[in-house]
């Protein structure tokens, strides 16, 4: 099964991504920076994790507030590097390990966790910015990574309790998954800073010191502090320590710190520090019975005849075919599907396959090849194809004949004006 071997603690500031693309190393300013990621570097050549799970938050690069999440877990193969306003840094994408991510996803999920999954985003300095000196890149990352986007930005913000109990279901969820790897947990962001405001240049290196001594040996005493303590000590951006938090609840309570640093240059105090975790591997049998608990809500779903659930493996295996098909909301997709189908594909790198069944319009074929039904109605749309006769097709039957099975022949689809008159005449 697979097991932490340990944790990194590590700032997130963009300075430490700006440092190593401008060449800083030697820089007297900036080479503490990089000092201190040698003894981490070291570590991890050392310990050889098999994936690392990553906490950081975004900037408000890719994820905004039209849609703005507590945890939102990424279960994708790939993540960019995002463009926060000047261009993306020069780092290649890296992998994701996705079947482990969508087990912690429905692990969390299972331990009463609200998570939200997000695939095709990129991920910014947040993330980006530590891991650009954590790893070596030959030319590619050297191993994939599970990222979790914390909602630190927008109050309210998940507790400090409740981040050091994901943290405790996260070492569940890890530990219970079935292969034998090595995980490494990587906590982003902090430590004393707020950025805004006529407060913006506040720190405080005494309780970032105190800080973390108390991750390593009280991390209970932290958990009883408000996100307005936090940001007394702190700094307002500091709420961003509640992911080492996150991060101690995964480990042992007797888990160790084997280094530590702590550098101020400008505005963000820059920490790293290495947990090492020695702690008993979870039992065969509590791993088995966990993952039991796992599926226990879907467990007979596979029954029912004709019923193809929508889980988070479908959802990665078909993100591009349900992309696609989503994107005809957007009316110039929509426009170029219309006049030139097949450029569309082309452009979309659609498989033959997935585009002979939208070719054909055969809505039983998509739908058991992993498309969900509400991307196949915005099809229909555009198609001008009601919503019954996609319904008739499913069950194999004729329009007239499925129409009987209803309490009322009617016939309607999601689209607009723009499809509106041809659906009702495909209808009659």
């Amino acid at each position: 099964m697979a097991r932490i071997i340990g944790a990194i603690a590590t700032s997130h500031t963009p300075t430490i991504g700006f440092a190593l693309d401008a060449n800083k190393q030697a820089d007297p300013v900036w080479k503490p920076i990089f000092d201190a990621y040698e003894p981490i570097k070291a570590w991890l050549k050392e310990k050889q994790p098999d994936a690392l799970f990553i906490i950081y938050n975004d900037h408000i690069s890719s994820f905004f507030f039209d849609h703005y999440s507590a945890f939102a877990l990424g279960v994708g193969e790939e993540y960019p590097v995002a463009d926060e306003g000047g261009g993306p840094r020069g780092l290649p994408p890296i992998k994701g390990h996705s079947p482990l991510a969508r087990h912690i996803g429905e692990s969390l999920v299972a331990d009463e966790f609200d998570m939200s999954f997000f695939q095709g985003k990129p991920l910014d300095h947040g993330c980006f910015s530590p891991m650009s000196v954590l790893l070596d890149r030959n030319p590619d990352w050297p191993l994939p990574i599970i990222p979790l986007q914390m909602g630190v930005l927008q109050f309210p913000v998940p507790s400090a309790t409740r981040c050091w109990k994901f943290g405790q279901a996260l070492r569940n969820a890890i530990e219970s998954y079935p292969e034998d790897l090595k995980v490494c947990i990587v906590a982003t962001g902090g430590l004393s800073h707020q950025v805004h405001g006529e407060r913006c240049g506040f720190n405080n290196p005494p309780w970032d010191q105190k800080f973390m001594d108390l991750l390593e040996n009280d991390p209970i005493a932290l958990t009883r502090m408000t996100h307005a303590d936090h940001a007394t000590l702190g700094g307002a951006e500091s709420a961003e320590i509640v992911m080492w938090l996150l991060m101690r609840g995964a480990l042992a309570a007797n888990a160790k710190v084997v280094h530590k640093s702590y550098y101020l240059p400008s505005m963000t105090a820059i920490a790293t520090m290495i947990f090492e975790h020695d702690a008993e591997p979870m039992p065969a049998k509590v791993a088995e019975a966990h993952r039991a608990h796992m599926t226990h809500q879907v467990d007979g779903i596979e029954k029912l005849d004709g019923t193809h659930p929508f889980t988070l493996e479908r959802s990665v295996k078909n993100y591009r075919l349900n992309k696609y098909l989503r994107d005809l909301v957007i009316p110039e997709h929509r426009a170029l599907f219309k006049s030139d189908p097949e450029k569309s594909f082309e452009q979309a790198g659609l498989p033959e396959n997935e585009r002979d069944m939208i070719r054909r319009l055969d809505w039983l074929a998509l739908i058991r090849h992993g498309a969900i039904f509400f991307v196949l109605e915005k099809l229909a749309a555009v198609s001008g194809v009601p919503n019954p006769a996609v319904y008739a097709a499913f069950r194999g039957m004729s329009l007239d004949d499925f129409q009987k099975t209803r309490n009322a022949a009617v016939t309607y689809g999601v689209g607009g004006k723009e499809t509106q008159a041809k659906v009702e005449a495909t209808g009659k």
